[in-house]
């Protein structure tokens, strides 16, 4: 299987324009402090796509699930969306395959 980082590097042009961004991970734990809630674990960006790594507490072990989004500005306020445009698409490819390896990384080290 061919994997688009496989061959991507950072400052490469993809298709419809835009350009391969090295990921933004970091700790959530801040995040959660703010909203009083359980924050994700990780966060991975590529430009305005971010997923949002969440552990959660299984039977036997903890298991992890992703949300993707989209940011954008209207006018002076910014928004989030679920809705991905076509450009879009390379960005979220490269940051679920990120948010695969760092849980998948994770699981094994335990």
């Amino acid at each position: 299987m061919l994997l688009l980082s496989d061959h991507a590097k950072e400052g490469d042009q993809m298709a419809f324009g835009s350009t391969v961004n090295k990921p933004v991970t970091n700790s959530a734990s801040a995040e959660g402090a703010k909203t009083g809630g359980k924050a994700p674990v990780n966060k991975i960006k590529f430009g305005g796509i971010t997923v949002d790594v969440w552990e959660n507490q299984g039977e036997k072990a903890p298991f992890y699930t992703f949300t993707l989004q989209r940011s954008y500005k209207q006018g002076n306020d910014w928004k989030n969306t679920n809705s991905l445009r076509a450009q879009d698409l390379p960005k979220a490819i490269l940051a679920l395959q990120e948010a695969y390896k760092k849980s998948f990384t994770s699981e094994q080290d335990e």
